[in-house]
């Protein structure tokens, strides 16, 4: 009789799980394409800052070096008339200088910064069905998207079942 009673106990175990196990039915979900339209595609920039160091020069004027001042007097327009006239004309000129440079230049290594800045998402709002809508995608999308349209019914989620005494 024990065995009969355990066995009987055991079948209405079975047949309760297997009934709670139907009542749980996945709903097909039906999918189509559509396009909505677009209203408008703002671009997300990503700021990208670099350094680098790069030689910068400047011309600083050099300072001029102080020539000798030759007095300009008679007797020494008398002389070189003279000397002009018993020497040699290439005698008469004094040797030039090589010419000193009058700017100088000054370079130093300085650091550059630099800003770049890439799309890397595009905002985008449509409107579908008079809905508007607002979806961040990688590439801008133009002047239509293409939708998936998803319908499926609601089912709430089951409640616990209140244990009875």
């Amino acid at each position: 009789m024990h065995r009969l009673r355990s066995a009987l106990f055991l079948s209405c175990l079975l047949f309760a799980a297997s009934a709670m196990a139907q009542e749980r039915v996945i709903p097909a979900e039906n999918v189509r394409l559509d396009y909505a339209q677009v209203l408008s595609v703002e671009p997300v920039y990503q700021t990208l800052r670099a350094s680098r160091t790069e030689q910068r020069c400047d011309e600083v004027p050099a300072p001029k070096p102080e020539q000798p001042v030759e007095e300009d007097s008679r007797w020494s327009r008398v002389v070189s008339s003279v000397r002009g006239w018993f020497g040699s004309d290439e005698a008469a000129e004094p040797p030039v200088a090589p010419p000193v440079p009058t700017v100088k230049v000054n370079c130093r290594m300085v650091p550059v910064e630099r800003e770049f800045q890439r799309p890397i998402a595009y905002d985008v709002d449509y409107i579908y069905k008079g809905v508007k809508y607002r979806s961040r995608l990688a590439e801008d999308p133009g002047n239509r998207l293409r939708i998936r349209v998803s319908v499926a019914p609601y089912t709430p989620p089951l409640q616990p079942s209140a244990s009875t005494p």
